[in-house]
């Protein structure tokens, strides 16, 4: 178990490399999406475990959308169908679900499940997994700028400004984990990410496990985090 103090709070995650991981072995799409389900499972117990309060799990961009007809669809029933899977034991296990994003673009069913899911699980104390569905940052940093215009009044304050975000009470990522091999951000939690810690790695997500997660936040405990001051303050 690695040392509390050096834990992140939040981490956040990008779960890239599913259909990689899928045509590396002849596979459909599919097999590697619900490979990645698995793996996202286990960051899920392995974390609250270790103590991580928040994981952030980037579940569909508003970019995804521009996807194929058919695999969109799929992936609709999929976190649909994972969601009512997993209701029992995110329950039982004490794990909270709240969710990020245009919601309300959601296809009815899917939508339903989501905020029932979000409603059984309001009231648990541990760990919280947030899904960033039909999540933009920019996106939401526009959604943020109209309501401020709805509201009459222009925040004068980073505090004022975050209020206006999708989840005000989610704490910013103190580490960020994108797999896969790409080292880019992806529109993910933009205003958020200020001074998050990146960990990039090679590792596609479905392979992602507890021993890779492991690593991740040891390599964050390596890190000295001085938010713009020098060491000596």
């Amino acid at each position: 178990m690695p040392d509390p103090k050096n834990v992140p709070r939040h981490i956040a995650v990008i779960m890239d490399g599913n259909g990689r991981w899928a045509r590396q072995r002849g596979l459909p799409r599919a097999f590697g999406h619900q490979e990645g389900v698995k793996a996202l499972h286990e960051a899920v117990e392995v974390l609250d475990k270790v103590g991580v309060k928040y994981l952030t799990a980037y579940t569909f961009s508003t970019e995804n959308w521009c996807r194929p007809k058919s695999e969109v669809e799929l992936l609709m029933k999929l976190m649909a169908r994972t969601m009512d899977d997993e209701r029992p034991g995110l329950i039982k296990n004490n794990i909270r679900v709240r969710a990020i994003g245009r919601i309300a673009d959601l296809p009815d069913g899917l939508r339903n499940t989501l905020n029932g899911l979000v409603a059984d699980t309001a009231k648990n104390t541990g760990l919280t997994l947030t899904l960033a569905i039909s999540y933009g940052a920019r996106t939401e940093i526009l959604d943020a700028c109209r309501n401020a215009v709805e509201a009459g009044k222009a925040p004068a304050t980073e505090a004022e400004f975050g209020a206006l975000l999708y989840d005000p009470a989610l704490p910013d990522p103190d580490l960020l984990i994108r797999t896969g091999g790409d080292r880019r951000i992806s529109n993910y939690l933009l205003w958020q990410l200020a001074y998050t810690e990146l960990h990039f790695t090679e590792t596609l997500w479905p392979d992602f496990r507890r021993d890779q997660l492991m690593a991740a936040i040891e390599d964050y405990a390596q890190r000295q985090r001085r938010f713009g001051r020098v060491e000596e303050e």
